[in-house]
């Protein structure tokens, strides 16, 4: 367990005494919240037996594997596990029946932060120049989220010392099924494709009237020499929660990947949960405002040779230490 204390704050006091002018300078102790050691090898495991079980498809038996084992291991750690299922239209035609994972621990507690990822992978490798028609592992886009938030889990259950909030962690599905860059008017009955697990959450809590003091997506958070920039609608919809968690990064030695420079808007699930579900979700996600999303990206190389326990490691414990400072 980590015991950290920062000194923060100076006050200037200034006053006169058989005039002569004295300055003193009194510093503010400001104690900064004991958290446990995040375990990136243990969340690169978790990302390892993900990909084991295949592609995340929905309707595949490596979705089926994929869904149990999320719930059979949050379970384990005793935290309280419901399903939200339903079902969605891809942008081809087919109807898909899609779940919401959705674990909550001290669910007493009024004051609750939002934890999310998803959890499918895309069916397609539409940015690859081989075997386009294949689904992608899904290492780095859609495991890596769910393999950090599964150690968090892990590490508040395997921990005496708890955090003094409510923590719901939401693993959507159906956010990876979005129409190729080829053939995006193809299908324009809905406006869109990405995204159903978050666009059918973000209108249909799982407890009516729920409400968390603030989220936090993660999603492309394990690849080599990951950078996170301050993403766009995090930006709109909640630009305390961005400047507090990389803040926080930057106070943990993780500047090198949280960077503090802006990008352009992305369409993940954060932007329903903010737009609709009206909670402040901020994304941390790797994404250039220089040249958009890795090469890997929607390619066959999203593979565990991508995957580096530093990244984990940084987004691990930079999400765990502000959870705990709550």
């Amino acid at each position: 367990m980590k015991n950290r204390f920062w000194l923060i704050g100076l006050l200037i006091f200034t006053w006169a005494c058989n005039g002569t002018k004295t300055t003193e300078t009194a510093v503010e102790e400001v104690i900064v919240k004991p958290y446990p050691t995040f375990n990136a090898d243990s969340a690169y495991a978790f990302i390892q037996q993900q990909v084991d079980f295949g592609p995340r498809v929905p309707g595949t038996k490596g979705h089926a594997a994929t869904k149990n084992w999320i719930i059979s291991k949050l379970k384990s750690y005793g935290w309280s596990v419901q399903t939200q299922d339903f079902q969605a239209k891809t942008y081809d035609g087919l109807t898909w029946n899609l779940s919401n994972i959705i674990a909550s621990y001290n669910p007493q507690a009024t004051k609750r932060i939002l934890l999310a990822a998803h959890w499918d992978t895309r069916r397609i490798a539409d940015k690859d120049t081989e075997r386009l028609n294949e689904p992608i592992d899904g290492a780095n886009d859609g495991g890596s989220g769910v393999g950090v938030l599964i150690e968090i889990a892990r590490t508040i259950a395997s921990q005496e010392l708890k955090p003094d909030v409510g923590i719901d962690i939401i693993f959507f599905d159906g956010e990876d099924d979005g129409e190729p860059e080829n053939t995006r008017t193809r299908n324009t009955a809905q406006e869109y494709w990405w995204c159903h697990g978050s666009q059918y959450w973000s209108k249909n809590k799982h407890i009516p009237n729920y409400s968390a003091y603030y989220g936090i997506l993660v999603d492309l958070v394990g690849g080599k020499n990951a950078k996170f920039y301050r993403e766009g609608y995090s930006r709109q919809y909640a630009s305390g929660i961005l400047s507090k968690v990389w803040g926080n990064a930057a106070s943990l030695g993780h500047s090198d990947f949280f960077i503090q420079k802006d990008a352009p808007e992305i369409l993940d699930d954060h932007a329903f949960v903010n737009a609709i579900a009206g909670i402040p979700m901020i994304d941390i996600i790797e994404f250039s405002p220089d040249y958009g999303f890795g090469h890997y990206h929607h390619t066959h190389k999203d593979n565990m040779d991508l995957i580096d326990i530093r990244s984990l490691r940084a987004v691990g414990e930079t999400v765990l230490f502000t959870v705990y400072q709550e």
